[in-house]
């Protein structure tokens, strides 16, 4: 059994990216699960999969009926983008290797090559706010 020892951005962390950046972009509105899919193509069964991922992880308040929708639950300034990485996925394992312990040894030869670049991506995410990735959605020309 190989076990990869790279963080992954899975298609559920992208989805899950690009709508918290879209509700911070439209922060104190509430959002549709329709108007979010509709904006990046997306089936709005899968999408409502991930949102009620991040509802249970508290980054975001799901309101039903008429008028409903989903917006954050605090301040595009207080949310990280480790913070949504790890409501859909899990907690970042900054140390790994690319095979299984049995096959590498007790050290994985990999092992601090892995352990940097996972190092760098966790505090990458961790250091980037919604706010800091938010986008103006009066400006039609500008792309998430």
């Amino acid at each position: 059994m190989i076990v990869t020892g790279f963080v992954k951005i899975s298609d559920a962390a992208s989805l899950a990216f690009h709508a918290t950046v879209y509700l911070a972009s439209n922060e104190g509105k509430m959002v549709s699960n329709r108007e979010i899919s509709r904006k990046f193509k997306l089936s709005d069964a899968h999408l409502a999969k991930i949102m009620q991922r991040l509802s249970r992880a508290g980054i975001v308040k799901s309101v039903r009926g008429p008028g409903g929708g989903f917006t954050l639950t605090r301040s595009p300034d207080d949310l990280t983008l480790k913070d949504v990485y790890e409501a859909v996925e899990s907690k970042i394992q900054t140390e790994g290797c690319l095979l299984d312990e049995d096959l590498c040894g007790c050290r994985c030869l990999l092992g601090t090559v892995l352990t940097e670049l996972n190092g760098e991506i966790s505090s990458r995410l961790e250091n980037t706010k919604l706010s800091d990735v938010r986008i103006d959605l009066k400006k039609p020309s500008e792309k998430l």
